[in-house]
């Protein structure tokens, strides 16, 4: 099966970095579009407040959708790297997996891509991981790619 869109999420990290490098070259060896997905929350107005009382004029930079549209910039460039050259960027409000599956299903995505990280950790086992989460509710593939040393 040949995938036509490949949607990977990022979070800014470096291991999801790696799961957007390895989403970017099977997306460049099958010509798939890459979907770059970031979720984002928003801040409240306490922590708003004090970050830009904090940054001054660079506030903007910690307030909606900034760091999301910042992790997304960082991880086209580490897509193009690996090969992407049909790359979309899309930046959600809400938690990382609801985001990743409706996003999944805006763009009509074949494939979703999440790293591993949260698998190995004692949170995620007891609270649930992005990962696994994603991997009970997509519609379509999941690949997990192996990002982090846990475990291995």
């Amino acid at each position: 099966m040949a995938y036509r869109t490949v949607l990977v999420g990022t979070d800014g990290s470096a291991s999801s970095f790696r799961a957007v490098s390895a989403a970017a070259s099977l997306a460049a060896a099958t010509g798939a579009t890459l979907v770059l997905a970031c979720a984002y929350l928003p801040m409240r107005e306490s922590e708003r407040a004090a970050a830009a009382d904090r940054l001054g004029e660079l506030a903007y930079k910690v307030t909606g959708s900034t760091p999301a549209d910042d992790a997304l910039r960082a991880a086209r460039e580490h897509a193009v790297a690996a090969g992407a050259t049909d790359v979309v960027l899309t930046a959600d409000q809400g938690d990382a997996v609801d985001v990743l599956i409706a996003a999944a299903a805006r763009h009509h995505a074949d494939l979703l891509v999440v790293g591993n990280r949260g698998l190995n950790s004692l949170a995620g086992r007891l609270l649930g991981s992005v990962p696994s989460a994603v991997t009970h509710r997509a519609a379509c593939d999941v690949l997990v790619v192996h990002t982090t040393d846990g475990g291995r």
